[in-house]
């Protein structure tokens, strides 16, 4: 392998973020070339935040030394993806496992992207503050260098579980309601910010008694000045009389006001029109950037849509995949049918594999998304809003203030999954895990060493953080309190999914 080792640092589309994160990116690229040269190699540095497509076909595209992508805050997956597929050489994704920014984030996303489109190579991570004192981090290292490839342990991977005769009962009833009636997904636009990873598209989608329709997100600019303004105060008037708290006008965040939520309803209301249109059974709805300008985040709209506790609610969630996920959308659905056939509480929550750390001699993951989470997660009531919080999105990247879906998970054991495309054939994860309550001072440190506005959980996912860092294809995950563990593997596989089970050995 060449002694030349090419550094790059793809970025956001939006400066802001990469304004922000910069401090950051440019400590981990002094540690990651210190690193590469004590083991005797030569760094070069590709200059500036990639943030389109084409400065990744233009710089990336002519190296054929290997390369390293750095990864310390939310990138596209296209600002690496592009400029590498094609190729074979060695590629590796770098991290500083940090929560501050969503750098681990992007490196999930990116590689599931990769992995997507067959492009092979490598991750790497490391807490560490001086990379070159981390002995297991410049060991990988090294053998990326020498291989270009890092291996893994995979002990906690399997391909089976055991099952009892109930819960293939159960999962073959919900199987036959699809073959009946296959369930069709409302698509708000295709997959957000470059996560190549999360669209499947009917061809694949009808294989597994899915199929989608889409809706172009233009509607909503005309949509919404339809909405009575008597509508959206009803629906005002609900959400703050079933408990949800809003943080209007606190310093920072002035432009976030009643008004501001007002608008968020109104999209809302919109969005709900459309699905009765469709008679769509669950949506995915795409962070469109060209209509930033236009209309509120879609956050708070999102968390409300998966809660059965909603304005104008027909008893019933509406499973949301934020930023047009169908990798989120299509477990979450199942989930959803799986909970109500066991007669438990039929919600299921969307997040980010944001962080994590070590409390008690665990290791738990801090998991949160901009507000995809339903009201459920925070209070145990599915009539009810207590529990949830609304700040104001961060106008770095929402010029249009609107409000979160935010609140505390309380603990309780879950089920978790997430599909994704691999080897050009459909596979489902699937594991369980437990939602632990933190120590006040502990859940504080954690929560706001991330993203304070957004929903928090902290979760034990039953495996190894090393098995999901360097398996796991997605940044994304769908959580559901309650054990559907055998039914979801059981659906996944009647329906021409391919399973994996991520678990540590004790639990299969």
């Amino acid at each position: 392998m060449s002694r030349d080792v090419y550094i790059f640092t793809p970025g956001d589309y939006r400066a802001m973020p990469n304004e922000w994160a910069l401090p950051q990116v440019k400590s981990t690229v002094r540690n990651l070339s210190a690193a590469l040269k004590k083991l005797g190699r030569k760094p070069r540095l590709i200059d500036g935040f990639i943030t389109k497509p084409d400065q990744a076909i233009t710089r990336l595209g002519p190296i054929d030394d290997p390369m390293v992508g750095v990864f310390v805050h939310w990138t596209y997956g296209p600002h690496t993806t592009d400029g590498v597929v094609g190729k074979d050489g060695p590629l590796l994704l770098a991290s500083n496992f940090s929560g501050t920014w969503p750098g681990l984030v992007a490196l999930l996303n990116t590689s599931a992207c990769l992995e997507t489109v067959g492009r092979r190579h490598s991750r790497i991570w490391t807490d560490a503050k001086d990379w070159t004192r981390d002995g297991v981090f410049l060991e990988r290292l090294d053998e990326w260098c020498s291989s270009g490839r890092i291996r893994y342990r995979e002990d906690e991977i399997h391909y089976s579980a055991p099952m009892t005769a109930q819960a293939l009962k159960t999962a073959s009833g919900v199987v036959a309601e699809i073959a009946k009636r296959r369930i069709l997904a409302l698509m708000l636009g295709d997959t957000s910010m470059g996560m190549i990873n999360g669209y499947f598209g009917t061809r694949l989608l009808n294989r597994v008694g899915f199929t989608e329709h889409k809706v172009d997100q233009a509607w909503l600019v005309d949509r919404v000045k339809r909405i009575s303004t008597s509508r959206v105060e009803r629906a005002l008037r609900f959400v703050v009389e079933k408990g949800v708290k809003f943080h209007w006008g606190v310093e920072g965040a002035e432009d976030f006001t009643a008004d501001a939520t007002r608008e968020q309803l109104r999209v809302y209301c919109a969005v709900l029109d459309l699905i009765r249109e469709f008679k769509a059974d669950c949506f995915g709805w795409q962070y469109q950037l060209g209509l930033l300008p236009l209309l509120p985040p879609s956050d708070f709209c999102e968390g409300l849509f998966n809660s059965v506790c909603r304005p104008e609610s027909n008893g019933q969630a509406i499973i949301c995949s934020t930023e047009a996920d169908q990798g989120n959308l299509v477990p979450m659905e199942l989930m959803k049918r799986l909970l109500k056939a066991k007669k438990l509480p039929p919600a299921v929550m969307f997040h980010d594999v944001r962080w994590g750390a070590v409390h008690r001699r665990r290791f738990l993951w801090v998991l949160l998304n901009s507000g995809s989470c339903s009201a459920y997660a925070f209070n145990h009531d599915l009539n009810s809003l207590k529990g949830v919080h609304s700040y104001r999105q961060p106008s770095g990247y929402f010029p249009v203030p609107g409000g979160t879906f935010a609140g505390e998970s309380l603990p309780g054991d879950v089920t978790w999954a997430r599909a994704y495309l691999k080897g050009g054939e459909l596979w489902m994860d699937v594991g369980t895990g437990e939602v632990v309550k933190l120590p006040p001072a502990t859940r504080d440190a954690w929560w706001k060493g991330t993203s304070r506005e957004w929903p928090f959980m902290a979760a034990d996912l039953h495996c190894s953080q090393e098995t999901l860092m360097a398996h796991y294809l997605s940044n994304h995950i769908a959580v559901a309190y309650g054990d559907i563990f055998q039914e979801m593997i059981a659906v996944s596989r009647s329906l021409g999914f391919k399973v994996r089970v991520l678990a540590g050995s004790s639990r299969v």
